[in-house]
């Protein structure tokens, strides 16, 4: 009897744990032929693009990139200009799932196994994969069944030699330049480092508050209101608090030496602000 046809797919954010999966994956198992994807948004980071070419040559592998058939100014037409946010993440929906679902339809109508490698790491027990109905798309979860958490994930990275995207010099997470889920801290950061993109996301919230959209992009206040030099400081002094308090609760573990920084942002919030986010973006 024949053996019925199999596909293993991975898909890559940009960020730090899907690329240290698609490590993993590479040095524990190359008897596997993954195919690597990324659903570009076209609104992504620039060093997102740049971190995910280093990753290509790594793998030595193209990575493909599933672009929608319309990107994000379509859909925000579309949603009468409503930006997406926590309670309608249409982004996610149209510019992530679908291109992914449209991807392997195909292959699941014939017949074929598909085996999809989420990067859910072993301490993150509130996250859950994304859900399937289909008897032959099978979801893992390496990192889970390994035992691999947040720190492991950088040391897969650092002892691979890629080390951190840029971008978590000031984020902690990959996804859109105006992403929703990011902390005001975030924004700060953005409007410093990338002006353009920042200036671009007060442009798409003019617009969507003059359409009557009921949401902003960051929680209780608008860009121009958080741009203000004296607000810029406020949240500046607030994020510093957050970090002190934090490396002082910590217990030092030589074995596992951690530093906070940017890329500890998630730790010293709480879901009130940014937490929470999209798996299929973030991972």
């Amino acid at each position: 009897m024949e053996k019925p046809a199999e596909r293993h797919v991975l898909g890559l954010s940009g960020g730090r744990d899907s690329a240290a999966l698609a490590v993993f994956m590479r040095q524990h198992h190359p008897e596997l032929d993954i195919e690597y994807f990324f659903t570009d948004t076209g609104k992504e980071l620039r060093e997102v693009y740049i971190f995910l070419s280093r990753l290509e040559g790594f793998l030595g592998k193209r990575i493909v990139h599933l672009n929608p058939d319309r990107g994000f100014d379509f859909w925000l037409k579309e949603y009468n200009h409503f930006l997406p946010s926590a309670q309608s993440r249409w982004c996610t929906r149209q510019l992530k799932i679908e291109p992914f679902k449209r991807w392997i339809r195909p292959s699941l109508k014939a017949g074929t196994k598909i085996t999809s490698y989420v990067a859910i790491r072993s301490d993150e027990d509130q996250r859950e994969g994304m859900a399937t109905q289909d008897p032959n798309l099978r979801v893992v979860m390496p990192f889970r069944k390994y035992g691999i958490d947040k720190q492991g994930v950088i040391e897969i990275l650092e002892g691979s030699g890629l080390g951190m995207p840029d971008y978590y010099k000031w984020r902690s997470r990959s996804g859109c330049t105006f992403c929703f889920f990011q902390k005001k801290i975030e924004w700060v950061r953005l409007k410093s480092v990338h002006p353009d993109s920042f200036d671009e996301a007060k442009r798409y919230e003019k617009s969507a508050l003059s359409h009557g959209s009921p949401f902003t992009w960051s929680q209780g206040e608008s860009l121009e209101e958080l741009e203000r030099p004296e607000r810029m400081a406020e949240i500046e002094a607030d994020f510093e608090i957050r970090r002190h308090r934090e490396l002082a609760r910590r217990i030092p573990n030589p074995l596992r030496p951690v530093t906070v920084d940017a890329r500890d942002i998630d730790d010293l919030y709480n879901e009130d602000e940014g937490g929470g986010a999209c798996l299929i973006c973030h991972k």
